[in-house]
């Protein structure tokens, strides 16, 4: 039904939604668990995405964990339904633990390669581009491009 809405209404509304959830997170403190995704295209570049709502810095796709989800399937399934690429040779490379507004974030790190070319919405995703692991963008959390290049270390390793 979202869909049927005008993509600036959709955006306004994940905004609006994302801040009701870090409020909550922020009283109740839960122990999320969820999927980042180390997408790889042929020429070994990773593909990153900019959300609409949220911080406006570029960062691997991801989402959360359904109940009982693996994460494999998990990755496979928000790359594909923010990005329309598909996942293949995909592995749990690592779960990391991070304060994310008072919940404790347990995100599985899912690496995998791509043939796909990526497409976004605009309505969740509002960019998604491939990057070379020697010229991630500036535009990013502190730690993250340190990170992305000894998790994809770890997967060709």
């Amino acid at each position: 039904m979202l869909h049927r809405l005008p993509a600036p209404l959709h955006r306004r509304l994940y905004r609006l939604a994302h801040w009701c959830r870090k409020q909550v997170w922020r009283i109740w403190q839960p122990s999320l668990h969820g999927v980042r995704v180390l997408a790889l295209d042929a020429e070994g570049r990773v593909l990153l995405v900019r959300h609409s709502y949220g911080s406006d810095k570029w960062m691997p796709p991801g989402g959360g964990l359904n109940r009982a989800e693996e994460p494999v399937p998990a990755a496979e399934r928000e790359l594909l339904e923010e990005t329309g690429c598909r996942l293949a040779e995909a592995r749990l490379l690592t779960v990391a633990t991070e304060d994310l507004v008072g919940a404790s974030n347990h995100v599985h790190v899912v690496a995998g390669r791509t043939d796909d070319s990526p497409r976004v919405d605009g309505r969740e995703i509002v960019e998604a581009r491939f990057f070379a692991l020697d010229a991630l963008p500036e535009q990013m959390a502190a730690r993250l491009p340190a990170e992305i290049r000894r998790w994809v270390a770890d997967y060709h390793g």
